[in-house]
């Protein structure tokens, strides 16, 4: 069994144990500020960005940006209240996004596996074993879910995340079952479902190594799904109130591609539907990788894995604080 097995299925149970956790103190220090940053690369960017829809739930001016883009040109000011989600806390622009935040004096909290030493972190779980992160998204989605609970968010809190475990648990009984067309795998949904779209992409090319596109379906539908035919495959996440999604399901299908839509009736909450519909197309990507005879616990392999390029952002803000060797090769 491949470690990203292991993580997958353990998914479930460490929902439930984090359910449990103390946050308020962390919600607190956040409440204090006048915005919220939440930052992230990567899948923690995809977390960040889940984490500011929950927030903005709770009435917070909740805005979420990658770890360059925050580090280098995002407008922070020292009132704002800041959440860097690093798994590893070892990728060189979260280092540097963290460093920012700290040095101008916002309030800052951490997402973090155990063992980083961050001392302002909430410490998740032990860090992952596969670089095909999935245990470490959907918990920081549950660490998110329980401050925007504190903060007000209704429906949000340790309910909500014991009912997504749920979800996940029946989820991963019940695997689905997806064509394997030769061409393209393109993911889109709307709101939260844009989101998981993209991490469920993500996975496909990190783990079985295929051409795989995360859309919002809108932007889809302008333009990017055009070159589309008979060889591709359109997956569409979640549900909209209008009947987009639906419409845009049939539209492939009489294009020729396969498609397969991606519903999730529980939970009814719409962000919290985001974990089990992840852990969906986690399976999806671990399975195309034992098909495809692929390894998806070593995937940042090659020139990917030159130590100069994942170094790059460390150089000009954190080596005059922190040694170099402590930036390395591992995705956030």
């Amino acid at each position: 069994m491949t470690e990203l097995e292991r993580a997958i299925h353990a998914q479930p149970a460490e929902l439930r144990r984090l359910a449990s956790l103390d946050v308020p103190a962390a919600a607190k220090r956040l409440a204090a500020g006048e915005r919220v940053w939440l930052v992230g690369t990567g899948t923690s960017w995809h977390a960040a960005e889940l984490g500011a829809a929950m927030f903005a739930r709770a009435g917070v001016d909740a805005r979420f940006a990658s770890s360059n883009e925050f580090a280098c040109r995002s407008p922070l000011r020292a009132g704002d209240g800041v959440i860097v989600l690093s798994h590893t806390g070892e990728t060189a622009y979260a280092r540097a996004a963290r460093r920012r935040a700290l040095d101008i004096g916002a309030e800052t909290v951490s997402i973090t596996a155990s063992g980083v030493g961050w001392p302002e972190a909430i410490e998740t779980g032990e860090r992952e074993r596969s670089e095909t992160y999935t245990r470490s998204y959907t918990s920081a989605l549950a660490v998110l879910a329980l401050i925007a609970g504190v903060l007000g968010a209704e429906g949000l809190g340790p309910a909500a995340v014991v009912a997504a475990a749920d979800a996940t648990e029946a989820a991963l009984e019940s695997p689905d079952d997806f064509s394997e067309p030769p061409g393209l795998i393109v993911l889109a949904g709307l709101g939260a479902g844009m989101v998981t779209a993209r991490e469920g992409a993500l996975k496909l090319r990190e783990a079985a190594r295929l051409p795989a596109e995360g859309y919002d379906a809108e932007y889809l539908l302008h333009g990017n799904a055009v070159p589309l035919g008979e060889q591709d495959a359109l997956i569409v996440v979640g549900r909209d109130a209008d009947g987009f999604l639906p419409r845009l399901a049939d539209a492939g299908r009489a294009a020729g591609l396969s498609v397969t839509e991606l519903d999730q009736a529980e939970p009814a909450d719409d962000l919290m539907a985001q974990i089990p519909l992840t852990a969906r197309l986690q399976v999806l990507a671990l399975r195309r990788a034992e098909a495809g005879g692929h390894d998806p616990d070593k995937v940042i392999t090659g020139p990917w894995a030159d130590e100069t390029l994942w170094a790059t952002g460390a150089t000009w803000r954190l080596l005059r604080k922190e040694s170099p060797s402590r930036v390395r090769i591992r995705p956030s």
